[in-house]
């Protein structure tokens, strides 16, 4: 029976030589070690499986490869949207009271900031935020109430701090 202890001893024996042979297939250290970290997971996390091949270190080997396969070809597709896109347009600079609006909003819960964001600034009805959550409006309007409520409690707790920032900032 595979243990822990077996996957320890595989890992240990493996590691070095796999990030290296994904190194040579993608030219990219870092990357390397991250696909062969998530090779690494995946086979851990279905050892008793893994452990029976006849080569658990080509399976690791093959998943890692994979893996970089599909970073190319994403990354690939990200390249020709980019492309399709054309240069950014110019983003007007960020002030004091963005950059605090953004730091309040971290303090909602994630559901509660995508209601929010999808409400208030994408600009769709509560009933097509609740689709897209695939939770009932009832709950979105909850979520959006909370949500508020604690955007303003933040905002008002920061609001001298805030002022003050953006007068230095204004000179």
């Amino acid at each position: 029976m595979a243990t822990a202890d077996d996957f320890d001893r595989f890992f240990d024996a493996t590691r070095r030589r796999l990030v290296g042979q994904v190194f040579a297939l993608t030219g990219d250290l870092h990357e390397a070690e991250d696909l062969t970290q998530e090779a690494f997971a995946k086979a851990a996390a279905d050892w008793r499986r893994v452990s029976a091949y006849d080569a658990p270190e080509a399976w690791v080997r093959r998943v890692a490869f994979n893996l970089a396969a599909n970073r190319r070809r994403r990354l690939a597709r990200q390249a020709r949207a980019l492309v399709r896109l054309g240069p950014p347009r110019d983003v007007p600079a960020i002030g004091v009271e963005e950059l605090a609006l953004g730091e309040a909003l971290k303090t909602i819960p994630p559901k509660q900031r995508a209601a929010l964001v999808l409400h208030h600034v994408v600009g769709l009805p509560t009933s097509e935020v609740a689709l897209e959550l695939g939770v009932p409006s009832g709950t979105v309007r909850s979520w959006l109430t909370r949500a508020r409520a604690t955007l303003a409690r933040t905002i008002a707790d920061h609001e001298p701090t805030i002022a003050e920032e953006a007068r230095a900032a204004n000179g």
